[in-house]
């Protein structure tokens, strides 16, 4: 019986990989697999260069390994990449010409910038191979390739509906390792796993409330002060300017007041040089080094669904140069550990919810406001949002303090800021993770599949059969799976909303 099960489960196995090959087969046979139609002539001549050009460019990122992993490449329209965000719009892009344009132009956007940290990455012979001297010789010349592509799709109707089909960005985990690792069984052990972990730390966090943990060595982090008024931050959001899909759009100037606003404080046990955080560079070695000299968190801007308004959401991430052993054979240590910050914002500028994970997507807990009500899980027996403890409102001008322990950078404790004297962090756009100086040029933090690489935890060896990729390891920001029973993206478009209902006004906003 059992070897008749084996067998058949390795047939099943055999199937996936076959399906698996058939289907990247299918997608990577050509640059642009929907034909174009084009009438003979000068512009059907610029058109077949420009697919050749891309393919010829997608061939030497990869065999680079330079391919930057945050946004999805949309199969058949190697000009344009999708995040989460972005793909939520395709039903309303549908059918309306002009959100259309607009949201490919976002797509446009996240290509761009993709290929502008590939094409730095490249080393100048592999340039050389494209005919550029320069990266920037070689980016204009994708720009220019990537308007034609874009002229032929607003004139082709059957162009655009493949488009929005296919702009949907798969989740990080893998089927074929649920099903050879009989997930349906083992993941009811990690579910107990997931709940103890869970209860524990709502413990940490009680404790903490009522001062019965004791820390020592605390060194508290501040942002740069720059306080405004609460009215101010709800003047910038509420009076956003919106594009045509409602995506608020920012100055620069805004952007660093909203920033700087919302920035946490951290108060940090410290006991090693493991405990202090600042930004990533590359030494001699092949896993980027954090440089805690020079305290740092690195900032994002991003955005949420709720309903048909788009929320904006304001991401801080700190990272420490490892997580050291507690024993040889501790499966959670490995070199870098980190922790990101959200705060999510409703349209007049003031928190909804905070929420918070380490930077492999590991422990992801929710801290909701009393703006919202937590919505009971679809399952009963799948990971959907832990809150260990509820945050009351605060205003902008009073920041919020996260309090972490040593070695490990548990979260333990959040709460408004009491004030304190602090040591002042700088923030630094993540953006630059992509590209950062080396000896010979520049290279991501990340690898091509999104993880930094030489960051490999022993859990790995263990959790394989959820279908997480290198459980532990750490990760480029839109490749954080954060359940490990269930599925659960750190940047779903839905997260919030599926989780928490909105309360009616108080007339404040």
């Amino acid at each position: 019986m059992y070897l008749k099960n084996y067998m058949g489960n390795q047939r099943r196995f055999l199937d996936l990989l076959l399906s698996g090959a058939i289907m990247i087969s299918a997608v990577s046979c050509s640059a642009l697999d929907q034909p174009i139609q084009l009438d003979p002539g000068p512009q059907a001549a610029n058109i077949k260069e420009c697919i050749d050009w891309f393919k010829k460019l997608d061939e030497i990122t990869d065999q680079a390994g330079v391919r930057d992993a945050e946004a999805y490449q949309v199969p058949g329209f190697p000009y344009l990449r999708v995040n989460r965000f972005l793909a939520s719009f395709r039903e309303q892009v549908r059918d309306d010409s002009n959100a259309f344009t607009v949201w490919e132009k976002h797509l446009r956007d996240l290509d761009l910038r993709a290929r502008s940290y590939e094409l730095k990455n490249l080393a100048p012979p592999l340039l050389g191979q494209l005919g550029a001297n320069a990266w920037s010789e070689a980016e204009a010349r994708t720009n220019q390739c990537a308007a034609s592509l874009i002229s032929v799709d607003a004139g082709s109707a059957s162009r655009q509906r493949v488009l929005v089909e296919r702009a949907h960005v798969p989740d990080d985990y893998a089927d074929w390792k649920r099903t050879v690792g009989i997930y349906p069984a083992v993941s009811v052990a990690f579910f107990e796993f997931a709940k103890r972990w869970q209860n524990e730390a709502t413990a940490m966090f009680k404790q903490s409330e009522a001062g019965g943990v004791e820390q020592q060595n605390l060194i508290r982090y501040q942002p740069p002060d720059n306080a405004v008024p609460a009215r101010r931050i709800v003047a910038i959001v509420a009076n956003s300017k919106k594009d045509p899909l409602g995506i608020p759009q920012f100055s620069d100037r805004d952007r660093e007041i909203l920033f700087t606003a919302f920035a946490p404080v951290f108060e940090i046990e410290t006991t090693g040089e493991y405990d202090k955080f600042g930004p990533l560079r590359w030494g001699a070695g092949e896993t980027p080094e954090a440089d805690v000299s020079r305290p740092t968190a690195y900032r994002r801007l991003a955005f949420t669904r709720y309903g048909s308004r788009t929320l904006v959401q304001l991401v801080y991430m700190i990272w420490f140069p490892e997580r050291p052993q507690n024993n040889p054979l501790d499966p959670l240590s490995g070199r870098l550990d980190g922790i990101a910050f959200r705060v999510t914002l409703d349209q007049s500028g003031r928190p909804l919810v905070y929420d918070s994970i380490h930077l492999c997507g590991c422990y992801h807990m929710f801290f909701p406001t009393p703006r919202v009500k937590q919505i009971p899980p679809p399952d009963p027996l799948v990971e959907w949002a832990f809150v260990p403890r509820t945050m009351p409102e605060i205003e902008a001008s009073q920041r919020v303090l996260l309090r972490l322990t040593t070695r490990s950078h548990y979260l333990i404790d959040i709460r408004p800021d009491p004030g304190g004297h602090s040591v002042n962090y700088a923030m630094a756009d993540d953006g630059i993770l992509r590209t950062l100086p080396t000896a010979n040029g520049t290279r991501s933090a990340f690898g091509p599949n999104g993880i930094v690489p030489g960051t490999d935890r022993g859990e790995r060896l263990v959790t394989w059969p959820l279908g997480i990729e290198n459980a532990g390891a750490m990760r480029e920001w839109g490749r954080h799976a954060t359940a490990l029973v269930g599925r659960r993206q750190f940047d779903d478009a839905d997260l919030i909303e599926r989780r928490f209902e909105i309360q009616p006004s108080d007339g404040r906003g």
